[in-house]
């Protein structure tokens, strides 16, 4: 089947004090061992410059192993921000930007800007992309587990409850519908915010939403947890990681406080074990939705496909071989990445990847890893994908419908 497209992960990214322990070299060896043959992460400004942004992360990317691209975050708003996302959608290859709507005093963004940067992406054909939690409330959620004497990790999601997943996710869905462009939703954790997601695309509304495998995976509730449904329903559209690693070490830097603790999990490689094992075994979802969840959606709703996400002349020879009789069992000591942990430490389960064949390089097989460091190449992602189709027929019915600016008559007297 085709290799697959991880549509949310963080290699080399400074973060609350530290720096992700898996770079590009170690991150993209350990997702090609898992059957993932490119990913797409999100280069975040510098002093808030796109431009400065990029090129670090072009360095950062330079020792990479397989096929890449970037989203890039929007943290705050003037009129070289406006031009610099013009550079990088005509000339640098992106066509998406995200806008934290939380992490308070740090990477969040007010409506104001989220409503420039929703009109700014439409204009450019570029996909907006939402962290959606209400980020005052959640550093009053914060504040509150403190005065309560939680200190530890506990505290982070008594911090957050679902209900402000939900809000925000409501709000930029909204804002999106008031642009009239298409919006896509990272990271959904709750019913909250996929109930969201399902009455707008219920509506007609264009919106993504990108489940990550651990939020399914580890539901106390297990593989019966509603996201599961939403996925094999086509609520939720495909599945990614947001791979975001840190090592105990690293983790204990909030020992004394929650707050503290960088946030992130891994699971670029063993995403595509999980989905098979937890989705495809199980009867949930077939052969092909697996091949759509993981693989072929992001191609299209990052406008690479067929070059990515299919299996066809003229694609890249981006190849897994994928044997479901086969099992799997995930292990700190056996992984790829350079962290300590695994959050799926133990689990066990069917369909293992075999083979993985990456531009027509065979990197992955009999249980070896053979990669070599800048052999990885940057993807362009063009603007205007499918998701815009449709947009100016919309625009012009409402334009229509508002039967403004009435003509009044001035009294002569």
């Amino acid at each position: 089947m085709p290799g697959g497209i991880d549509p949310h992960t963080h290699l080399a990214f400074d973060f609350m004090g530290t720096r992700t322990i898996d770079d590009f070299f170690s991150g993209q060896a350990a997702a090609l061992a898992g059957g993932t043959t490119m990913h797409i992460d999100f280069a975040i400004p510098v002093g808030g410059s796109l431009i400065a942004g990029f090129e670090a992360y072009e360095e950062r990317a330079e020792k990479s192993v397989m096929d890449y691209g970037f989203h890039m975050a929007v943290t705050k708003w003037d009129d070289t921000v406006s031009k610099e996302m013009e550079i990088m959608v005509n000339e640098k290859g992106i066509n998406s930007f995200k806008f934290f709507m939380a992490y308070k005093g740090a990477l969040m963004i007010n409506d104001v800007l989220l409503l420039e940067g929703l009109k700014k992406c439409k204009s450019l054909g570029a996909l907006a992309m939402v962290h959606a939690e209400h980020g005052d409330a959640v550093f009053e959620g914060q504040k509150r587990m403190i005065e309560l004497g939680i200190t530890g990790p506990e505290g982070h999601a008594l911090s957050r409850p679902a209900v402000l997943e939900g809000e925000a996710t409501a709000r930029a869905i909204r804002l999106a519908a008031f642009v009239n462009t298409p919006l896509y939703v990272v990271h959904v954790m709750s019913i909250d915010a996929m109930e969201e997601i399902a009455k707008a695309r219920k509506s007609g509304q264009k919106v993504i939403g990108e489940p990550i495998v651990a939020g399914l995976v580890l539901d106390d509730s297990g593989p019966w947890d509603p996201d599961f449904a939403a996925l094999s329903t086509g609520i939720l559209q495909l599945v990614g990681t947001d791979h975001c690693v840190f090592n105990s070490t690293q983790k204990s830097l909030g020992i004394d406080d929650f707050r503290k603790i960088p946030n992130g999990v891994n699971g670029i490689e063993e995403r595509m074990h999980l989905v098979w094992d937890t989705m495809v075994e199980s009867g949930q979802i077939s052969v092909s939705d697996y091949v759509r969840i993981t693989s072929t959606e992001s191609a299209r709703i990052f406008n690479i496909y067929p070059r990515k996400g299919a299996i066809l002349a003229g694609s890249d020879a981006d190849i897994i071989i994928l044997n479901p009789n086969s099992s799997f069992e995930i292990s700190t000591s056996t992984h790829h990445s350079r962290t300590d942990t695994n959050v799926f430490e133990g689990r066990r389960g069917k369909g293992k990847v075999e083979v993985t064949i990456a531009g027509g390089r065979i990197v992955w097989v009999n249980n070896e890893l053979t990669v070599t460091p800048g052999s990885g190449k940057y993807v362009k992602m063009p603007p205007f994908s499918y998701l815009f189709e449709g947009i100016d027929k919309t625009d012009a019915i409402y334009l229509s419908s508002l039967r403004a600016p009435a003509k009044r008559y001035r009294s002569t007297e």
